[in-house]
């Protein structure tokens, strides 16, 4: 495992300082898998934070179109000078990376230009796909795991993933305006986006934050369900699926507040879980 951002490429402090979940993740992956994992997601830390990085939509989205452009190039046998797109071409190369994974990804990040929050819980749910469940699979095939089985464990994962930090970044996004809860949800426990907006959260949100961590529970069921189909080569791109435990327990136990300072925490425990569950063959 590395020490020190300075054993660390690039893409690996990157992940590393932004993206420490994932982070940790990889540390269980071979070790000649790892620098191409790193530069996967650091590729999605490219693109999602494109809302962050932007003043006006447009700009968003001639990011977004670089990023299909650049994809595209790599596919075609060429590639341009990017810290991440190169070593990304790299693993693109060399384990046959499906190209249609990564347009979905890019594509799904489109609905973050428009500041409009999911229409339902069915809208919630492909957002949190189109942006999530992709990259598990591409992380999956990394480590040399395809096939129908392994696909669906890493949509539910994905899924489940995704609506957790959706959870846990309510704060974060109501700074800035942003909403991803579903508004019939919201309006069924009387939530307005004002009042989350104003940072003053009514209790309904209680019970908006409990249906959708009730969701992605369900998720992580499904995709246990899946693991006796999974190979265990593959489990590094699922263990996020134990770090959904963690958090959806940590917002429990705050009584559905999304708001507590206990939410935001790092939580303490999270490496030693993930060692247990690789080492049992969880995840």
């Amino acid at each position: 495992m590395a020490n020190s951002d300075a054993a660390l490429s690039y893409c690996g402090q990157e992940v590393r300082k932004y993206d420490n979940d994932r982070f940790l993740t990889c540390l269980f992956a071979p070790p000649d898998r790892r620098e191409a994992l790193f530069a996967l997601y650091a590729f999605n830390l490219e693109i999602a934070k494109t809302r962050e990085v932007v003043t006006e939509p447009v700009l968003g989205q001639i990011r977004l179109q670089w990023w299909h452009d650049s994809i595209g190039e790599v596919y075609a046998g060429a590639g341009r000078r990017h810290e991440v797109l190169m070593p990304l071409a790299e693993a693109i190369r060399r384990f046959d990376l499906t190209r249609a994974h990564f347009e979905t990804l890019i594509d799904g990040r489109e609905a973050d230009l428009t500041d409009e929050p999911p229409a339902d819980r069915t809208c919630l749910a492909s957002y949190a796909e189109v942006t999530s469940a992709p990259l598990a699979k591409l992380a999956l095939e990394i480590l040399g795991v395809r096939g129908a089985s392994a696909d669906a464990a890493a949509r539910h994962v994905g899924i489940a993933w995704a609506l957790t930090g959706l959870l846990r970044a309510v704060p974060f996004h109501a700074r800035g305006h942003r909403l991803y809860l579903p508004r019939d949800v919201l309006e069924r426990h009387g939530v307005s986006e004002r009042s989350l907006f104003d940072l003053k959260p009514p209790e309904g949100l209680k019970g908006v934050v409990a249906e959708v961590s009730g969701m992605a529970r369900t998720h992580l069921e499904e995709a246990r369900a899946l693991r006796g189909q999974v190979p265990r080569a593959g489990y590094p791109a699922l263990l996020t699926a134990t770090l959904a435990d963690i958090y959806l327990g940590v917002i429990a136990k705050a009584g559905n507040d999304v708001f507590a300072p206990r939410v935001q925490m790092p939580n303490p425990f999270r490496q030693a879980r993930l060692a247990w569950r690789a080492m049992t063959g969880r995840y």
